[in-house]
């Protein structure tokens, strides 16, 4: 039973940085139906934004996620503008090439400035541990830092959705883009504003895993970017509570895989059940049939 604790909170810390990545994937495929594969990067320059910060100018957990979100918010808003806007209106398959071009130029742009080279973030907050309903089982005060900035995020995010014009905007584009022009929306605003939103929450993930793994390098937003997208679909891409139900589900199975000595096949486990829940259903767990007329 201590073990089983343990990898659930294993598991939902994982799985709180899987959510925030696949916000961003799902929003941005929501409103453009663009898989912007290039998140994944976005996620890894918050990372070291958030490095940087705590290292050379001693910000301290929270001042540093903050402008790592607005860094990584603005870089967002200048993919966006710069490399996906003018292939609007071309085929899906040269906007996707794109995507994967900006997600190389990122990783490897980044790496010639500050090399290959494994960073080791500081320890920017405290070491500590605590016993979980009297048993061996443990919880570090990261893991609860990570939850609790994941929640509020995802609160915030809720509320910008549903209660602000600029989520008004977002759902409505979403829903309809040409309608929603007729009726006064500036569409080009509102992308903006879905990549920026998705971006700062890339990069508030991107700080999180620093401090949780205290590790970072340029390559590090390949695989959980892959995962997050993974996460998103599962869950049913465009769909923001499945793209939170996704990431969490992920991370649990990971680490439950993990814990049964299968950490060199979790990756196979995750497009494992991707693939069962794509020949299930298609649309991924909480999306559903859309009829379209012809």
């Amino acid at each position: 039973m201590e073990q089983v604790i343990q990898q659930v909170v294993n598991g939902v810390s994982l799985g709180s940085i899987y959510a925030l990545i696949a916000l961003g994937y799902t929003m941005v495929y929501g409103i453009i139906k663009l898989i912007n594969f290039a998140h994944g990067d976005i996620y890894m320059i918050g990372a070291y934004v958030g490095f940087a910060l705590t290292t050379f100018f001693n910000f301290g957990f929270f001042p540093a996620l903050i402008v790592s979100m607005l860094v990584t918010s603005i870089l967002g808003i200048i993919i966006e503008k710069v490399a996906y806007k003018p292939l609007r209106n071309s085929t899906r398959i040269a906007a996707l090439i794109t995507a994967i071009s900006v997600s190389m130029f990122l990783q490897y742009g980044l790496m010639y400035f500050v090399t290959p080279q494994t960073r080791t973030y500081p320890e920017v907050l405290p070491n500590v541990q605590l016993k979980l309903f009297g048993t061996n089982a443990v919880i570090d005060l990261k893991n609860i830092y990570i939850l609790i900035v994941t929640l509020v995020l995802m609160v915030v995010l809720q509320y910008v959705i549903h209660r602000t014009k600029v989520g008004k905007a977002m759902r409505a584009v979403a829903l309809d883009g040409d309608a929603s022009q007729l009726m006064g929306i500036d569409i080009n605003k509102t992308i903006s504003y879905t990549f920026a939103i998705g971006s700062a929450l890339a990069g508030a993930a991107g700080v999180l895993v620093g401090v949780y793994y205290n590790t970072i390098n340029p390559l590090m937003g390949s695989v959980p970017g892959l995962k997050a997208f993974i996460a998103a679909v599962i869950g049913g891409i465009g769909i923001i509570p499945g793209a939170v139900f996704g990431g969490f589900f992920l991370g649990i199975v990971e680490t439950g895989v993990s814990a049964l000595g299968g950490s060199l096949y979790k990756d196979a486990v995750a497009f494992v059940i991707l693939i069962l829940v794509l020949l299930i259903k298609p649309n991924g767990l909480f999306g559903s049939n859309q009829k379209e007329k012809v």
